[in-house]
């Protein structure tokens, strides 16, 4: 399981790196990134979907593995 930011909809209010910090983070440019890595671990699995579910402006999207 991926993640991706849209930083075109993203306004890097931190809620996802807040939620889940293992897989987002606010670059440099003030807006969020997740993680390229892919997510196996449940927990953290979990606290990604809620950052995602979370965020204020639905700029966070699950990466389907055709995506990939």
């Amino acid at each position: 399981m991926k993640f991706k930011v849209d930083k075109d909809v993203c306004i890097g209010c931190g809620a996802c790196a807040s939620i889940c910090d293992e897989v987002f983070e606010i670059k440099d440019d003030g807006y969020a990134e997740a993680s390229d890595k892919e997510i196996t671990d449940e927990e953290v699995k979990e606290n990604a979907i809620s950052a995602m579910e979370g965020c204020p402006t639905s700029a966070i999207r699950e990466v389907k593995d055709e995506e990939a």
